[in-house]
Formats: C-alpha cells, structure tokens, sequence
C-alpha cells in the first residue's frame, strides 16, 4: 500500500483539530437544557453498563441504573469538616476536588433456585435525568422481569425503591418481597408527616405499603433464601440492612449506603454524610462492616461504589483504600 507523505498526515490532523473547537462551539452556543437532553439522549442510545460474574455457585448480575454528576462534594460528604481537606482528599486521590459522581447498582444474584434482585434503582422518576434502566440493564443479561423471584430492599431510600412500582402496577410481578422491620415502621408511620422525612414517608406509600401483602418483614441474622442473611447495619436509615452471600466457600457482603463513596467514606469513615440519618450512628455502623470485610478480606458490594460496584477493603491508619475486583472470580 501506499504510504501517507508527512505533508498529508500533517494535513489530515490538522483538519481533526480544526473540527473539535467547531463542535465544541456548537456545544457551547446550545441553550443549557437542550444540551442535558443531548446528552440523556446519547447515554440512552447505548445499553446500560452491566457485570456478570459467577460467585461460588451463583451468578450475580450488576446493573447500572444511572449516575448523577454533582458539584460542591463538601455538602454532601464530610460535611462536619473544611470544603478545603474534602477537596484535597479527593485531589490526593486524582479526583477533581470541586466535582463527584455518583451511580446506583441494584445487583440481581441467581442461586440456582432463585433470582434475588436487590434494590430497585430510580425508576420512573429517574427517566428524566438518565437514570430508571435497571429493567433495560436485565434484558441485556438475559433476565425480564417476570424472572425475579425474591426482590429485597436493604432500606428505603428512593434511590433504592423507585423501580417497585411501573405505572402504578409491580414491575415485578413474580417475586416477594423482603424488607427490613425496623425500616418499613419508621418509613410508614404518619409521624413522618411534618419531619424532613415527610417525602420518604410519601414514597414508601406509594411504591412499597402497596406490596405489603407479599412482603416478609426481617431483622438481624435472618434468612432470604439459602446462603443469603440480613444483617443489621443502622445508621444510614433507621432499620438499614446489609446482606451476607455464601456459596461454595466464598463470601460476599453487599453493604448497600454503609459507604456512598469509596474515598470520602472509605477513607475517612468518621466523616459526617448528608443522607445519613443517624451521623453518629452510621460512622460506627461504617467502621464495624468495614473493620470485618477488610480483617477477613472478603469482597463486597456497595450500592454507590464506581460501577461494577464490587471489590475489597485494605484497612489504613485512617480508614480504608477500595481495591476495586479484578479477575480474582474468575480463576
């Protein structure tokens, strides 16, 4: 073949970067809206990201529901500390310190004799900003709705029960259900009218009490299917669980909200968390869950970790460095 003379090359890449800035411009000159919707149309155009991996003798099939962008992490995590030493964690971490992301991993394990989705996503009301694909995620796993069989909630978050209900009917119209007692009590009860809690109170009546009569209510130590057990990790919400899953010699914790971020939280657990309820009561919870998986090395899963959400814990002076998985389930 011919080859290309230095003249042309030059040429042809001069013509590339005299492209960008003209589609950069176009960008630039588009209204603010008309560009977040270009680019929901774009994420939606391609499949949602999803990780299957076989764990001992199960399956566990994790999809990304969406993913948020947000400014100013300091108001979300370490919010009892300077906007100053969140941005330098970050930035000793090569995360921009003015700027966080952050996904949501709703996690499907096949036993064998049961399908056990975990957390629901966004759901409708995430369409809007380019969440809500938790079923979209499934199709492209092979599974459809019809399929799950148990559907656990390790607390109700909207984040984590928006994907119950599809037009006022159940998405997933096999399965029970399974919660935690302490977390439907609180989110149910009409004292929740007039608190900050309002809103939540308002969407488990509306996306969980309807499922109430195939749901069993749980506490500490108990069962789901076999090799699956709740385990209590308040403090994030009132009756937050975490799951232990146990299959042919391995261990798997999901840790669901124990951890939002796998820097901010991770190493620095003590630092106070917007969404955590209980502040006190989550940084202990944090250190508890997170002391086990990192002195046992077991892997886990957190629901807000960088997708595909799995990995383990090194315990350091001040908390602990996400190791995120590699190929170790697959030897």
């Amino acid at each position: 073949m011919p080859m290309m003379g230095r003249r042309a090359l030059l040429g042809s890449a001069g013509l590339g970067v005299l492209a960008a800035p003209a589609i950069v411009r176009a960008q630039a000159t588009a209204p603010a809206a008309a560009q977040e919707t270009t680019q929901i149309e774009i994420d939606r155009a391609m499949p949602p990201e999803t990780h299957r991996f076989e764990f001992g003798e199960f399956e566990v099939f994790v999809v990304k529901d969406g993913a948020r962008p947000s400014g100013a992490p300091n108001e979300t995590f370490g919010t009892n500390q300077t906007a100053e030493a969140v941005g330098q964690l970050l930035q000793e971490n090569f995360l921009p310190a003015d700027q966080f992301v952050n996904s949501f991993s709703p996690t499907l394990v096949n036993t064998g004799s049961d399908v056990v989705l975990f957390d629901t996503g966004l759901g409708q009301a995430g369409r809007a900003q380019g969440g809500g694909r938790l079923v979209e995620g499934l199709a492209a796993g092979g599974y459809t709705p019809e399929d799950v069989t148990v559907v656990v909630l390790t607390h109700m978050h909207g984040d984590h029960i928006g994907g119950l209900m599809e037009d006022g009917k159940p998405a997933f119209p096999n399965a029970r259900y399974v919660a935690g007692q302490v977390e439907y009590d609180f989110w149910t009860d009409e004292a929740r009218v007039g608190t900050p809690a309002e809103n939540g109170h308002k969407g488990v009546l509306a996306n969980v009490k309807p499922l109430a009569e195939k749901m069993t209510f749980v506490g500490d130590g108990a069962d789901v299917v076999p090799g699956i057990t709740g385990m209590a990790a308040f403090g994030h919400s009132p009756g937050h669980m975490i799951y232990n899953i146990e299959s042919a010699g391995k261990r798997l914790v999901l840790t669901a909200d124990t951890a939002n971020h796998f820097v901010l939280s991770l190493q620095r657990p003590e630092w106070e968390v917007r969404f955590d309820m209980d502040k006190a009561a989550a940084a202990e919870t944090r250190k508890k869950v997170f002391d086990m998986v990192a002195t046992d090395r077991i892997a886990f899963l957190g629901y807000h970790m960088p997708f595909p959400a799995v990995g383990f814990v090194e315990k350091q002076e001040t908390g602990y460095r996400f190791v995120p998985k590699s190929y170790q389930f697959d030897l």
